[in-house]
């Protein structure tokens, strides 16, 4: 089968109004009919780089001259640029394990939703015959979530790359993607302690400053049970820690359990004794920790994926060439979000 060998390539795939590029190819050339066959398993545009016989990962891979061999080929190289940045962006990626949602929104003003029910409205309460059943109130906040546009400019002559194996150049690619997914993260702890606007800051608890005891500047696992016991009816099982703050954690004797040390040097991966997820990120200011319930805190709000400046990079102007993803962050429950000073 051969159809995607007789595609034409074409800037204005790039400019369909709410299509990625590789959704305008597949519309031309559907995975499905590829079942069966050597090219399943390959995308779209994985298969247009089989075409052109681009090889953009591995010791054999090409030079980035090679995208430019024809005028259609040099209309894949932005995808590529797209797709390199988005796997820096995805490498280390927080994100995921601190949103309850993720909402696709074109535009840059995005107005949530919130429901903040009183204690006695949380109360399981039997509902007599005839009585009102509880209500829980579900609206729009009274104030916009603003996204933010965050991205890098690539800054680089095209004869200075022109020769560079694309597996190198996807290292700076994706490097690139680390920074941006950077700022979003900044952003979203941001909003995880300050509120998006809609008065719902964090509560700000201090060790040593009741309910929390301990001695302020330094954390045990007592004030470490304190906190948990704070989230009451939600679950922390989640916490994101600044880089001294985990020292503390790991040099708690309750991290030293065999199977925990075991777990650490085996995966990488770290638990707490109290069963959260630990992240830790430099994106957090020093003696900080947020605990969160990552199933109520927060909503990710995508604005746009990774966006590259296609006319520039077809037509080989690779100078400031810039790369750019739109993303917000609005408070869900605030309650479900609580900051800890040490």
């Amino acid at each position: 089968m051969s159809q995607y060998k007789d595609l034409k390539l074409e800037k204005g795939m790039y400019n369909e109004a709410g299509r990625s590029f590789t959704q305008v190819l597949e519309r031309e050339d559907p995975s499905e009919q590829y079942k069966g066959t050597a090219l399943e398993g390959l995308d779209a545009y994985q298969r247009q780089l089989k075409r052109f016989d681009i090889k953009v990962k591995g010791a054999g891979s090409d030079v980035v001259e090679k995208f430019f061999a024809t005028s259609q080929s040099a209309v894949l190289f932005p995808e590529y640029i797209a797709r390199a940045v988005r796997q820096g962006m995805e490498e280390s990626d927080l994100l995921p394990h601190i949103t309850a949602a993720v909402t696709r929104f074109e535009g840059m003003d995005y107005r949530s939703i919130t429901s903040v029910p009183q204690k006695k409205d949380k109360d399981l309460r039997h509902v007599a015959e005839g009585a009102a059943i509880p209500q829980t109130v579900v609206r729009t906040k009274e104030d916009l979530v603003r996204l933010h546009k965050r991205g890098r400019m690539l800054v680089a002559s095209y004869e200075a790359v022109r020769c560079q194996k694309l597996d190198l150049f996807s290292v700076t690619l994706r490097q690139i993607g680390a920074h941006i997914n950077r700022m979003h993260l900044e952003d979203a702890i941001d909003v995880l302690m300050n509120g998006d606007g809609n008065e719902n800051a964090a509560q700000v608890l201090s060790v040593g400053t009741s309910p929390i005891g301990g001695e302020a500047g330094t954390l045990t696992y007592d004030e470490l049970v304190d906190f948990w016991s704070q989230f009451d009816p939600y679950e922390m099982n989640t916490l994101l820690v600044s880089g001294d703050v985990m020292r503390q954690l790991l040099k708690m004797k309750e991290f030293q359990d065999p199977l925990t040390g075991l777990n650490f040097q085996g995966t990488g991966r770290l638990t707490t004794p109290l069963g959260a997820k630990l992240l830790r990120t430099s994106a957090l200011s020093a003696g900080r920790m947020i605990g969160l319930d990552r199933n109520y805190a927060l909503e990710m709000v995508q604005g746009s994926d990774v966006m590259v400046e296609y006319d520039k990079l077809i037509d080989r102007q690779l100078e400031r060439a810039a790369i750019t993803s739109i993303s917000g962050f609005a408070k869900l429950f605030p309650d479900a979000a609580k900051v800890l000073k040490v």
